[in-house]
């Protein structure tokens, strides 16, 4: 027999209508639940970031413009001195979570600035994590005229 006079059969692939409804309510499914990929709630990242500790007030300064005329580069600066580590929140972008800073032993000050984006206006919050273990926040409202993430 030659190679040419060999026919392989290939297995078919029938799809009723039953699968292509449970496919597409699958696919409908997952766009249902996308949103919580984007990220975390600010109330679920600052849970994770104290682990469920109350943060106080005081020991730490957000400084961001009242007004910012255009969200896609609002100014941003924290200073926290004697934190260890410094989370960012917006929440009310799609993901809540603007950045966060870890210092190290030989850092100088305990402060940054930064440009962020803003998609409208909300509270900037700031919480620091002191070297005593302990947590503080501070929130500033920038007040935004130009939506940053699509608005």
């Amino acid at each position: 027999m030659s190679r040419l006079t060999q026919v392989e059969e290939r297995p078919q692939m029938n799809i009723t209508r039953r699968d292509a409804l449970a496919i597409g309510a699958g696919g409908i499914a997952a766009l249902a639940f996308a949103p919580a990929a984007f990220g975390a709630t600010a109330d679920e990242a600052i849970a994770a970031f104290t682990g469920g500790a109350t943060p106080g007030e005081g020991g730490i300064d957000i400084k961001a413009p009242e007004i910012a005329e255009n969200g896609n580069v609002v100014p941003i600066e924290v200073n926290a001195p004697g934190a260890e580590e410094i989370l960012v929140l917006a929440p009310a972008n799609p993901s809540a979570e603007i950045f966060s800073v870890k210092f190290g032993p030989a850092a100088g000050a305990q402060r940054f600035s930064t440009r962020a984006r803003l998609a409208k206006t909300q509270d900037v919050t700031a919480i620091a994590r002191m070297a005593d273990g302990s947590f503080v926040m501070a929130k500033r409202t920038v007040k935004v005229t130009v939506g940053g993430c699509g608005g």
